[in-house]
């Protein structure tokens, strides 16, 4: 069993089949495909799960991709320690943002990171908070943005705090309000995200403390689309200040109500440490949060 082939079989997984894995890994799908029928052979089992489109990991398969994340995690933090001895910096940042904020919050960050640390290769992962979570979990990726308060599991770091935005259609009963409380939108039709988004769990836990029911009507993963939704007048939807907008047919109002709040923080993984990447990566981010914006 080989480094090189563990590194191949968790390629695959993540890009859910052979050829993608083969594009990302600047190979062919035959050498792919011999690599992890060698590495099956390896193990004396599958260690995936054919389907008609697409691949799922097998409990064996499972067993080995956590263990082959390790592995290569271990490999990156020794080439980079040794390339530190050398006078160099290299190695890979592996981080995850959620789509929701990620833009004003995250985008300039990953930049300023890349300006301090050129020889750093940044690895991205851009979904919602739930997924994330499972990312950080698994070794996937190391530091995560989630919304808080996260899993005792996790250590985490408070980057931004806003209050939440209620986004009317046009001719709504509180068009003209510029805040409101959360009781005063009971029984309304409501757009909500995906179910991959922390926020919904939110906003659900929100409405238990206050006995009210939102009517959900439609799911999106895309915050503009929902925006959309909103204007075209198929019910309200629940935004973050920060990327909560009026325009002609949208109404912007605030929620003044203290059990509504959207925290994003950053996590990763109770014990082991960070490797020199990723402690840079979350020692920026806290120079530049605002917890309490």
């Amino acid at each position: 069993m080989e480094l090189r082939h563990l590194r191949i079989f968790a390629e695959v997984v993540k890009q859910g089949g052979f050829s993608a894995a083969a594009k990302t890994l600047g190979s062919t799908q035959s050498t792919v495909s011999k690599v992890i029928q060698q590495l099956e052979h390896d193990c004396g089992m599958p260690l995936l799960d054919r389907l008609p489109h697409g691949i799922k990991p097998t409990d064996a398969g499972e067993a080995v991709l956590q263990r082959a994340r390790t592995m290569l995690a271990e490999q990156e933090r020794l080439e980079s320690e040794l390339a530190a001895r050398r006078g160099l910096e290299t190695g890979c940042l592996r981080i995850g943002v959620p789509p929701l904020g990620s833009a004003t919050i995250f985008a300039p960050l990953i930049a300023k990171y890349r300006k301090q640390h050129p020889g750093i290769r940044i690895d991205l992962l851009e979904e919602g908070s739930n997924r994330l979570e499972s990312a950080v979990q698994s070794g996937e990726i190391e530091v995560g943005g989630t919304l808080l308060p996260a899993p005792e599991s996790f250590a985490w770091q408070p980057v931004r705090e806003e209050p939440m935005m209620a986004l009317l259609p046009a001719g709504h009963p509180l068009w003209g309000r510029k805040s409101i409380e959360f009781f005063e939108l009971d029984g309304d039709p409501c757009i909500l995200f995906e179910r991959g988004f922390a926020l919904n769990a939110i906003i659900a836990s929100a409405c238990r403390k206050k006995g009210i029911e939102l009517h959900e009507v439609a799911r999106s993963s895309q915050a503009e689309f929902i925006i959309a939704l909103v204007a075209a007048g198929l019910g309200i939807a629940l935004l973050p200040r920060i990327i909560a907008t009026s325009h002609g047919g949208v109404k912007a109002v605030l929620i003044e109500d203290s059990d509504l709040l959207w925290r994003l923080g950053l996590i990763w993984r109770q014990g082991p440490p960070l490797s020199r990447q990723a402690q840079n990566w979350v020692d920026l981010v806290r120079k530049h949060s605002s917890p309490a914006a």
